[in-house]
């Protein structure tokens, strides 16, 4: 199961036996016990032996990104005497329906190229599953986006992360003064958490790629709409503590066509043309950064996970597949947004 979290106590419930106001309660509680320091710079864990990230080009969605994507788990040493048998979960960004925009959501096509990769590995069942922030029709996400064909496959199944069942564990990370997180059942039934998020400007954050997609884990019932309990224990902070919680598997970038500008919803279109893919979330988020144009170092989370989560310097993340440099394109970064300044790569 998800590294150790299955030997975590906690209180099981379906819905109604612990409702909202109590979880809340605890997060008014003021952090004690074990710390390496305090506030977001000073994250507890160990340090990385580098990482290795995968680019691939990818001109449109029509192209056979299946091939891609099994060639990065060539690349990556991702095979069957890893998968088989593993129950694995897919996490799209479905903040919202795109209304025929294809740069607001993880394509379908990426997810399904997933799917069917992990599948020809051998992986016992496939679970695409996604709690959106925005929107609390889900289901019309899915329809709106052009999910429904995934599902054609039976081993393929979709879980709605906001109303899933819940457990508790223990904050891992100790960024935030959260004590503990709620998280869906489905997180602790299977083997891989596989982040897919789209390549995309954010307002708040400055970027958000595979670290911050995996806010949408986190269930609506309990963190509110747009995960607001979140927002106000620090964006950047519970970043880092729900990477270190969840410890998630690998990433699959979806930059076919990005978003830049006014992100995560509001933005315009930003063609890429890259699939990028890796093991290590932080190094797959530096990496994407880097080709949007943008100094990883200074992105909060990412610049706070350096050393701990994962390396974000260059000379530590082993490039393979498309040079970087070939495929870099700058991003549009708004002026009168302030998380955007002095975000430029030079």
């Amino acid at each position: 199961m998800i590294n150790n979290l299955m030997n975590t106590t906690g209180k099981q419930s379906g819905h109604g036996k612990y409702d909202r106001r109590d979880f809340l309660k605890t997060l008014g509680v003021a952090w004690l016990g074990m710390t390496c320091g305090s506030g977001l710079l000073t994250a507890c864990g160990p340090k990385p032996q580098g990482a290795e990230t995968f680019i691939a080009k990818a001109s449109d969605y029509s192209i056979d990104i299946g091939t891609l994507i099994r060639a990065g788990f060539r690349e990556l040493k991702v095979d069957e005497a890893e998968i088989k048998g593993k129950r694995i979960l897919l996490k799209p960004n479905l903040i919202e329906p795109p209304k025929g925009a294809i740069h607001v959501v993880t394509h379908p096509g990426v997810v399904r190229a997933a799917a069917e990769a992990f599948l020809n590995l051998g992986a016992a069942q496939v679970i695409v599953a996604e709690g959106p922030g925005h929107c609390r029709d889900t289901y019309m996400i899915l329809e709106e986006s052009g999910y429904y064909d995934i599902f054609s496959d039976r081993r393929i199944t979709f879980v709605d992360l906001n109303y899933d069942e819940w457990w508790t564990v223990p904050n891992a990370g100790r960024a935030t003064k959260m004590k503990s997180f709620v998280l869906p059942i489905t997180l602790k039934q299977v083997d891989w958490i596989v982040s897919m998020p789209k390549l995309k400007t954010h307002h708040w954050t400055g970027v958000t790629l595979s670290m911050k997609n995996l806010f949408g884990t986190l269930p609506g019932m309990f963190y509110g709409w747009p995960k607001n309990v979140l927002h106000m224990a620090g964006i950047n902070e519970a970043i880092i503590d729900i990477n270190y919680t969840l410890r998630p598997h690998f990433a699959i970038v979806d930059g076919i066509v990005g978003m830049e500008g006014d992100g995560p919803i509001m933005g315009t279109p930003k063609k890429a043309g890259v699939v990028v893919m890796g093991r290590n979330l932080p190094a797959v988020d530096a990496t994407c950064t880097r080709l949007m144009g943008i100094d990883p170092n200074k992105i909060k989370y990412l610049s706070a996970a350096n050393n701990k989560l994962g390396p974000i310097k260059e000379s530590f993340i082993l490039q393979r597949g498309e040079e970087l440099k070939i495929v870099k394109t700058d991003f549009q970064l708004l002026e009168h947004i302030h998380a955007y300044r002095g975000l430029r790569l030079t």
